[in-house]
């Protein structure tokens, strides 16, 4: 929330400069006496002499300066020390006098602003009163859009802030949001006219708009052709979506029915230009600068995850080699003993332990030694199982379309984790494992039973690379191009994989 205050403290007080720049730019770049003509028609109409500086520019500095400084107060001060913290009989007077300063300041600067009022009433008591109920009405509706802001700003912040502030996209969005209504009243201010409200309606129709179809662009289609990159599909989709102008001809109407029809045409025909010559291509070059950037990350990301396995790997590869060699000794000595089922687990072992050594350092492997490798998992787990008639394991390979390529090593810990969980000795166990292809993607499949004791049994920590460290490796190497699926209630768990093939 302190970061939330500091940011509308910040486009607040570049809103109040940009103002005041407008202000005092006019009152420096045109000739005085064109500003006499230009602002003062109505004291002529009537009769009064008009003076730019005291009829015009320092009644519109003190009515935005008093404003600027009513909302630092109440928002920085009153709101979060006062109300917020329940201290009503402290908050209520200070907003009481916030609001009265602000009515009073208001009322002087219409007095000079609205002075050709002089040669409309009899009396100055009759000016006084129409300056009154006019600063009356302006603090009345400053007072409830404050009100309107404070209480969408609560709801957002209540209701759909969790749910979307931790979307990868949200920063940016509101950095880009808060760019673009900055650069609205920027160009508002500057643009010439004699009435502001006028150019604000138009600017805000004309930048719903633009900014409207540059969000579509960048959020929606841009990410849809860069995963497809059919350039055709983009131009139509973009083309399409800017035909939305054409839906907004009666906004034009409504803020200025004397426009002509030809002329609403018209507006609007340069509106779709505008989104198809220009903000087209702007979307496009910033998807592409931020793909690069994203792209640069990832490839640094791999690099170090590569680099972080290596070391790991040689810190402990003179284990499995000497395990290994063990192993030969123990599967010729099994062997010779006739012990069939011993000699097979040992070979079994082993070629895991060579998948480890040899395959298991490359970026790529095929699909044929991950299955290999976790039917010989299976394989020994089944041995540790035999005898245990409640103990159901059941596998479902379909290798037909699997000659893929894939990272080693990410299909096991799943598996790890179902054996691990799902199976007790004392409890009825049911572990089942599905894999199949198409020829552009993989599904894996793992169900297991879990039992409320089953905690106390296993080593902590004991699941190998873990099912965090998958996430991430996942979510590392095949970026948007995969699914990962995990259910679990109290006696069952679930996990559904789907890798896209690129």
């Amino acid at each position: 929330m302190n970061q939330l205050r500091k940011t509308e403290l910040g486009v607040a007080t570049g809103l109040f400069l940009l103002i005041i720049f407008s202000l005092l730019y006019k009152s420096v770049s045109y000739n005085v006496f064109d500003l006499q003509h230009e602002y003062g028609y109505k004291f002529a109409r009537y009769h009064q002499v008009f003076d730019y500086y005291k009829h015009y520019l320092l009644p519109l500095l003190a009515h935005i300066t008093v404003v600027y400084l009513a909302f630092l107060s109440t928002n920085t001060w009153i709101i979060p020390s006062f109300f917020e913290k329940g201290r009503w009989k402290i908050g209520v007077p200070l907003l009481a006098i916030t609001c009265g300063a602000v009515f009073l300041v208001i009322l002087v600067a219409s007095t000079w602003y609205d002075g050709y009022l002089f040669g409309v009433y009899k009396t100055v008591r009759g000016v006084h009163m129409h300056c009154a109920k006019s600063a009356f009405i302006i603090t009345i509706f400053y007072a409830t859009l404050y009100a309107l802001y404070y209480a969408v700003r609560y709801l957002y912040f209540q209701q759909l802030h969790p749910k979307i502030s931790k979307k990868p996209w949200f920063n940016q969005v509101i950095i880009e949001l808060i760019t673009m209504l900055l650069l609205l009243a920027a160009i508002t201010l500057i643009l010439p006219g004699r009435r502001t409200i006028d150019k604000g309606v138009l600017m805000f129709f004309i930048g719903s708009y633009l900014g409207g179809t540059y969000f579509i662009l960048q959020y929606r289609l841009l990410p849809r052709y860069h995963l497809h990159r059919n350039l055709r599909i983009l131009i139509r989709d973009a083309a399409f979506t800017s035909l939305t102008a054409l839906a907004l001809l009666p906004l034009f109407w409504i803020m200025d029915h004397h426009v002509q029809a030809p002329a609403l045409l018209a507006v609007c025909f340069l509106l779709y230009a505008g989104a198809l010559f220009l903000v087209l291509p702007l979307s496009l070059w910033i998807f592409n600068m931020r793909q690069s950037r994203s792209n640069t990350i990832l490839g640094l990301r791999k690099a170090l995850d590569q680099s972080e396995t290596g070391l790991d790997f040689l810190r402990w590869q003179i284990n499995p080699h000497f395990l290994f060699n063990a192993l030969n000794t123990l599967y010729g000595t099994a062997l010779m003993e006739k012990a069939s089922s011993t000699s097979e687990g040992i070979q079994k072992l082993g070629d895991m332990m060579r998948f480890m050594l040899h395959d298991n350092i490359l970026e790529r492997i095929s699909l044929t030694k991950e299955i290999a490798y976790l039917e010989n998992y299976i394989a020994l787990q089944r041995l540790r199982a035999q005898g245990t008639p409640d103990i159901q394991i059941e596998v479902n390979i379909n290798d037909t379309h699997c000659d893929h390529e894939i990272a080693p090593m990410l299909l096991i810990p799943f598996v790890e984790n179902a054996f691990k969980h799902g199976i007790s000795q004392r409890s009825r166990s049911r572990i089942t494992i599905s894999l199949s292809c198409t020829p552009e993607k993989i599904y894996f499949d793992v169900y297991n039973t879990v039992h409320a004791n089953r905690a106390a049994e296993v080593e902590k920590d004991s699941m190998g690379i873990g099912l965090y460290n998958v996430r991430q490796r996942l979510a590392l190497l095949y970026p948007e191009k995969h699914e990962l699926n995990i259910r679990e209630t109290a006696t069952e768990y679930f996990v559904h994989l789907t890798i896209e093939i690129v």
